[in-house]
């Protein structure tokens, strides 16, 4: 059983982000990740993917995103910048080393320098701490189609964690399931990469807003109104619906109710418009009813429509994979959420901290660099009381 001051899960964009400003505290960080490189999540994800928040309102704390990666930065780029992140920061991080459970350290014996925490790794390893930092993810495990018939589907069923591009469906139909950023970008680039018809099942009709008005990102506007009520917010974005969100009921796409920050609020983000609105009115892109059940090659929808694709691929969120974890700490919310994140401990859970899993209008990763800075300055600040206290005894 090893002992390291704080153990980070995780090496994506949030864990770097708060390993680095421990550092930059004085705090030394190990950062552990099942995966062999540094943000895995992003090297799976598709093709065609831009952040959309801008460059300068996107980096992580003490380093800047190079602007040769221009203003929308691309997947690879963001592959990219963080490994530069990571050897910049010259992080501690120990790839391959999957994380099983953690559990309190007097629960598994005694304590090993003030150690809270111990990290159980799956090759049978430990790991004891006073803090550990739980950044693994908010889109960390995909939600699987359950229709009645879906596993006798003679067709591909494809994940959009799975999926790259169009090319393979080129000269196909294929439906695709889910109407939030991804499923909407998905749907596009099959269009784009010539598929024969791409239906698009709608349950939610989602808000679709540009992605910048005028030079003005949407995420400037959420940065501004994150603070709100939301009943306000949802009534204001409902007048400006007016101008921004497109009106496609005479393509098949019914208007979304006034909730477009309590939707939010609830985990359902807003749509940025990167060529789905073009794609829809231009019949490359056809909206249709939500999927009921599978019947061998043919998808009925809730209409009673009959559809026979190629290919589902479904985009329907995912789940924070965290009850293995910490399930059995009482630290998690109905919805398997942390209870309370950023630089906020759970009750019961001292030196227990989570960032990573909310999906806020004001930008992902201008949060995670927040929550970074602000976790560590607790961290810290617990360190030098703790150090004064045993001086002073």
């Amino acid at each position: 059983m090893s002992h390291v001051d704080v153990v980070v899960i995780g090496a994506g964009p949030g864990g770097l982000a708060v390993a680095a400003s421990l550092r930059a505290a004085g705090v030394r960080a190990v950062v552990v990740d099942r995966a062999e490189a540094v943000g895995s999540s992003w090297r799976r994800h598709y093709d065609r993917l831009h952040l959309h928040t801008p460059r300068r309102w996107s980096a992580l704390p003490g380093l800047d995103i190079p602007r040769r990666f221009g203003r929308w930065v691309a997947r690879d780029d963001v592959v990219a910048y963080l490994e530069q992140y990571a050897a910049h920061h010259e992080l501690d991080v120990r790839l391959g080393s999957a994380v099983s459970r953690i559990d309190r350290a007097d629960a598994t014996g005694p304590d090993a320098e003030g150690a809270r925490w111990v990290v159980h790794l799956a090759d049978g390893s430990d790991l004891t701490a006073r803090d550990v930092v739980v950044a693994t993810g908010y889109n960390h495990t995909p939600v699987t189609p359950d229709w009645p018939g879906v596993e006798g589907f003679t067709g591909e069923v494809v994940l959009a964690r799975d999926y790259r591009n169009g090319r393979p469906w080129a000269g196909r139909d294929v439906l695709v399931v889910g109407t939030g950023n991804t499923g909407m970008e998905i749907a596009t680039d099959l269009a784009e990469h010539g598929a024969t018809r791409v239906h698009l099942a709608v349950r939610t009709p989602p808000h679709i807003v540009p992605r910048s008005r005028l030079g003005w990102p949407a995420q400037g506007t959420g940065i501004l109104v994150r603070r709100l009520p939301p009943r306000l917010v949802d009534r204001v974005a409902a007048m400006l619906a007016v101008a921004q969100e497109p009106d496609l009921t005479a393509h098949g796409m019914p208007k979304p109710e006034a909730d477009l920050y309590s939707r939010l609020l609830a985990g359902r983000v807003p749509v940025q418009d990167v060529g789905i609105v073009d794609a829809i009115r231009s019949g490359r892109v056809e909206p249709v009813a939500s999927v009921e059940r599978v019947e061998g090659a043919e998808v009925v929808l809730t209409d009673g429509t009959r559809l026979r694709p190629a290919a589902i691929v479904a985009a329907m969120g995912y789940r924070s994979g965290l009850g293995p974890l910490v399930g059995h700490l009482g630290v998690l919310s109905p919805r398997s959420l942390p209870v309370v994140h950023g630089a906020h401990e759970p009750p019961g859970a001292d030196g227990l901290w989570f960032t990573g899993f909310t999906n806020p209008i004001s930008g992902m990763l201008r949060e995670l660099r927040i929550d970074a800075e602000r976790i560590a300055a607790r961290i810290a600040a617990s360190r030098s009381t703790s150090a004064v206290a045993q001086r002073a005894s």
